[in-house]
């Protein structure tokens, strides 16, 4: 049964050193949970610019629904300009007062919020007063709905109140490696190692599951009855890993919805994040052939040493 699943924030545009493409994470999460068969909603708000009505049109002709994109008559669409190191990781600097920055409450978003199966946000989204009232209200009206955090901490795009109140209403962390270590130091979280972390994050917060990805080497994942899964990651050709994350959590909810265990959704999230990682930018296509001719190929595993005894 198709679920349907509302993802709140940021829509932009990611300025690449070779190209202009559009993004933002929960954006690119919507993207892949629709290809997925679910109907994805983003809510998020666009600058009346020319990259406004550009990523409009793109959005439609990716076959996403509108009915939640806001129009800015005062405020640019967002941007970020986006850089690699010698690895290919991405740095990014994130253009603030944009129009995602202000997106209003509605009757119809409430609407939405209250009957949809799952709602995604970040901390990004709540960096204005504006926006972070919005999300504050939503999910008051989503009682019904699974909260997935991506935690996504941006440099000066966040505070400890604002990580906080996130993890209070989130019944899904998921975050990468460096953002637990960061997560750990900040809220004074033993963070140690991977599971440690987890452990705690699940002790001190309502949080059904920590997911933690690995970049390279795959993902961990956690529930709060205990349970430990470590999937590595698949030696792919590496084109870039934007979109990579977003699409493993695409993966993982779209299981964890169907009431799969956490050990096939994290395995199927890591699949979809290695395949976009071997293409461009965040939404370039991943199909269901592609997905399953993956599953069956001999691929070299990247291991986390420390966490080979969770592999299952």
């Amino acid at each position: 049964m198709k679920k349907t699943i509302l993802a709140f924030g940021e829509l932009l545009w990611d300025i690449l050193p070779s190209c202009t493409v559009l993004g933002g994470a929960p954006f690119n999460f919507v993207y892949r949970v629709n290809s997925l068969g679910d109907m994805g909603l983003m809510v998020s708000r666009i600058g009346r610019d020319e990259l406004g009505r550009k990523a409009f049109d793109q959005v439609v002709q990716l076959g996403l629904d509108t009915t939640y994109i806001q129009w800015d008559e005062h405020l640019p669409t967002g941007t970020v300009q986006v850089s690699f190191d010698e690895d290919n990781n991405p740095d990014f600097v994130i253009i603030p007062k944009v129009a995602y920055d202000q997106i209003e409450l509605t009757d119809t978003l409430v609407d939405a919020a209250s009957t949809a199966d799952c709602l995604c946000f970040g901390t990004l989204s709540q960096r204005s007063e504006k926006a972070r009232k919005t999300i504050e209200q939503l999910l008051e009206r989503a009682s019904q709905s699974l909260k997935f955090l991506d935690i996504n901490l941006r440099k000066d795009c966040y505070n400890p109140e604002i990580v906080s109140f996130s993890l209070q209403k989130a019944d899904i962390l998921k975050l990468n490696e460096d953002e637990a270590h960061h997560l750990g130091w900040m809220l004074g979280v033993s963070h140690q190692n991977i599971p440690e972390v987890c452990e705690e994050m699940l002790a001190r917060w309502s949080l059904e599951h920590c997911v933690v990805t690995l970049g390279e080497k795959g993902a961990f994942a956690m529930t709060a009855a205990g349970e430990k899964v470590y999937v590595p990651g698949y030696r792919v050709k590496l084109d870039d890993s934007i979109g990579s994350g977003d699409a493993f959590s695409a993966g993982f909810v779209h299981n964890i919805l169907r009431g799969t265990s956490i050990s096939r959704a994290a395995r199927f999230g890591n699949v979809l994040g290695a395949l976009v990682a071997t293409k461009e930018g965040a939404t370039s296509p991943v199909t269901l052939d592609e997905i399953n001719m993956f599953r069956n190929q001999k691929f070299e595993r990247n291991i986390y040493p420390d966490l080979e005894e969770f592999i299952n």
